[in-house]
């Protein structure tokens, strides 16, 4: 009788779980691991019985190559060996790489000092960005942990996105009222609430509560939101966290409340009967776990913690709003160029001001991401720069609050100018003498990344970078990061605007907003004498690169037929360009990169059907 007594009151109480949405680094396992251990200290001291942690936290996601190192493998299982000892008594789920006969992308489950449960990836992604083919063996059987009178799922980023992937026999024929799905879900626009609507459709199909921890922070190009969430079976978001910022997530869920959702809802005995005249569907991992007891919560936002511990934000039973779109972008670049530069052990940024939107917008997000402090502007006027492009590049400057300098090319142009003469005799000026005053100032601000240790960002923006429009080692391609090679020129102009608008008034000046964009490397030099104009521009390039539409369907979409061909073959013969560019933040659907696979040596050209000439 008294265990029957503790069962029920167990099924009458909530389960309160937390998701520690952390910015981990790839391969420092032992920091990885210290930051898993503090914010899980914070989880118990904020109540939480459960708490989850990223698709392989533990590691860095993606490790990639060093996946291939099997040093590497023993030292990530040695490693959360240590940590299951030191976490408090509750259960947690952390994202690692376990290895039997072969590699496995991996959720450890927990509890008492040791791993409990693993659970392994069953659906492995390998298009866009994802190449895990390339390393993981797949899972075969789905786990359901029971937490005390609790079932809990636990499945790992992809297996989410399929409607008959784990979570249908987990929940099914599992039982379970709770599906725990540990990701790194990387970003780019539009998916953050693309993919809220998809675990809300889960959630609902399946009547489970839904609890997705995302990672979040910058690696090389990809950006990880966070954006981790907390659905009812009834598909509602009841606990959001904040995008692109570490947090804890805490929110007290029901599974009784599951149970009774499932009793008026009669298409999951359609689903097991089809599942069992179905043939054998897979076996189901369980194991039964004692829940653990609540420690006394804070009150609500409490942040304390033992000196010297870091600390993650709670957000406590509360949905975050989302990010206007211009935000949600500006918010990826600065967090992507915060990450990659602090990461790789640097302390302060060039970067060469042209007086530009492009240059003046990176300039700015350099700031916001690093404070003022760490940011130096160059500027590198030559025979062609205008007046008011030198004092809007230091009108910048100034409104940021980061150092200035300027260093006139014209002595080093002659020095070239002269030393070329005995070859180029009287050939007119052309190209050549352009791409000469970009390759001095990239020159000029990598001995200054030499000297000083400076990480150098670079402006190219990806309208530029699609159709070659930038000169290769020059000032636009030199350096360690392209901060906007993956955002197009008319959303430059648009973050502009709106970080105008942001706090602290207007830092890029209306003269830079309002004059015709000009690499100004000849007299009246404009990039429409090249190019077609941006609002033309950029919907082609993204139909074209991002959605892979061919000329014809380019054409059928209202654009030029002449300038569709034209735009074709300038994007085809720049890949080498594009090969030998910096990376970048990936914001778009489709970025250079990682997921563009375009041949260099390759001879198709893009053509419109021209009628026949007849045989």
């Amino acid at each position: 009788m008294a265990i029957e007594r503790q069962l029920e009151q167990e099924a009458s109480a909530s389960l309160r779980i937390a998701l520690g949405q952390i910015d981990v680094t790839v391969g420092d396992l032992q920091a990885n691991a210290r930051l898993i251990e503090q914010v899980a200290e914070q989880a118990y001291r904020q109540g939480a019985q459960l708490v989850a942690f990223p698709e392989l936290c533990l590691t860095g996601y993606p490790p990639e190559d060093l996946l291939l190192r099997p040093s590497f493998i023993r030292e990530n299982r040695r490693v959360l060996q240590h940590l299951a000892r030191r976490l408090p008594p509750l259960v947690a789920i952390v994202g690692f790489v376990d290895s039997e006969s072969d590699i496995y992308n991996a959720a450890a489950v927990i509890h008492g000092g040791e791993v409990a449960a693993v659970a392994r990836k069953n659906l492995l992604p390998n298009y866009g960005v994802f190449d895990e083919f390339r390393y993981f063996e797949s899972g075969e059987r789905p786990l359901v942990v029971h937490v005390g009178p609790y079932r809990v799922g636990v499945n790992i980023c992809e297996d989410i996105w399929y409607p008959d992937g784990p979570m249908r026999l987990q929940s099914l024929l599992g039982g379970a009222e709770v599906i725990v799905n540990i990701s790194s879900s990387p970003y780019q626009m539009g998916k953050i609430q693309d993919r809220e609507r998809m675990l809300a459709t889960r959630a609902l199909d399946y009547r489970v509560v839904l609890a997705y921890v995302n990672l979040v922070g910058g690696q090389d190009e990809l950006v990880f939101d966070g954006t981790s969430c907390v659905i009812d079976e009834d598909g509602v978001v009841v606990a959001r966290a904040p995008s692109f910022q570490e947090a804890l997530l805490v929110a007290d869920v029901d599974p009784q409340a599951v149970f009774h959702r499932r009793l008026h809802d009669p298409r999951r005995r359609q689903q097991r009967l089809r599942l069992s005249q179905a043939e054998a569907p897979p076996p189901t991992d369980v194991v039964r776990l004692p829940l653990p007891a609540a420690s006394s919560p804070p009150d609500r936002g409490a942040v304390e913690g033992p000196a010297g511990q870091a600390q993650v934000r709670p957000v406590i039973r509360e949905a975050v709003p989302f990010l206007g779109p211009e935000a949600e972008v500006h918010a990826a670049l600065c967090l992507g160029v915060r990450d990659y530069v602090t990461k790789n052990g640097f302390e302060t940024v060039a970067v060469a001001m042209s007086g530009g939107i492009d240059s003046s917008l990176v300039a700015t997000l350099a700031a916001d991401a690093l404070g003022p402090e760490r940011v130096v502007g160059v500027t590198m006027p030559s025979r062609f720069s205008s007046e008011q492009s030198v004092e809007d590049a230091r009108e910048v400057a100034r409104r940021l609050g980061i150092r200035f300098e300027v260093i006139p090319i014209e002595p080093v142009m002659r020095a070239y100018l002269d030393t070329l003469r005995p070859l180029f005799g009287d050939r007119p000026f052309d190209v050549t003498e352009e791409n000469l005053q970009a390759r001095i100032r990239g020159t000029l601000i990598m001995a200054l990344s030499n000297k000083f240790g400076w990480l150098v960002l670079t402006a190219g923006n990806k309208s530029e970078l699609a159709v070659g429009y930038l000169t290769l080692y020059g000032a636009d391609t030199t350096g360690g990061f392209a901060v906007i090679k993956d955002v197009p020129k008319t959303w430059v102009y648009r973050l502009a605007r709106w970080r105008n608008t942001w706090r602290g008034g207007p830092v890029i000046p209306d003269s830079v907003l309002t004059k015709a964009p000009s690499a100004e490397l000849r007299p009246g030099q404009k990039d429409t004498d090249t190019l077609p104009p941006y609002e033309v521009l950029d919907p082609m390039m993204a139909a074209y690169v991002e959605e892979d539409r061919d000329a014809p369907g380019l054409v059928a979409m209202g654009f030029d037929a002449a300038t569709v061909e034209r735009v074709a073959a300038m994007i085809a013969r720049s890949e080498y360009k594009r090969r030998q560019a910096p990376p970048g933040v990936k914001v778009t659907r489709r970025a250079f990169g990682r997921d563009w696979r375009f041949p260099i040596t390759n001879r198709y050209v893009e053509r419109l059907a021209r009628p026949s000439s007849g045989d």
